[in-house]
């Protein structure tokens, strides 16, 4: 039997000068503790692995029940039951680790694409993981922070 374990959408963004994940948290009857952690353990070890991702800039996460099911993420999640996200890239450079000479350009996008495999494989043996499997698994450093698209405050 082969099912879905993971998704993930992989877009440009204009208006935020970050990378980023944009997770699932408004999807109906699909964000729950368990996506919670496998997201935050994702993207904290995803952060970890390469200097470009950061976690506390991203969209603003739509409420509970009220996610847009005409997102691809959202959907996935929702239809598979599976850790679903979008990764957005800058079009300008990346503010959370400039490069003043060259700006965010194909090669460390390349990079950032190649080293989602770790943190893949981080959360890999979870993905299906029944019951509260994350006191065991993850610590801390890989909780869930609540993103904000407020950069300039």
């Amino acid at each position: 039997r082969r099912e879905l374990m993971f998704f993930l959408d992989v877009h440009g963004d204009e208006e935020l000068p970050f990378n980023f994940l944009a997770g699932g948290e408004g999807v109906p009857n699909s964000w729950n503790a368990r996506m919670e952690h496998l997201h935050g353990a994702f993207l904290s070890h995803y952060a970890r692995t390469n200097s470009d991702m950061q976690i506390p800039i991203a969209y603003e996460p739509e409420g509970a029940g009220q996610g847009r099911m005409n997102v691809c993420s959202n959907q996935i999640m929702s239809r598979f039951d599976c850790l679903a996200a979008t990764l957005e890239m800058p079009f300008k450079d990346c503010m959370s680790n400039p490069d003043p000479e060259r700006g965010w350009n194909p090669a460390r996008a390349k990079m950032l694409g190649a080293s989602v495999l770790d943190p893949l494989l981080y959360v890999g043996p979870f993905l299906r993981e029944g019951g509260e499997f994350w006191k065991d698994a993850f610590d801390e450093k890989d909780e869930y922070v609540r993103p904000t698209a407020d950069y300039k405050s």
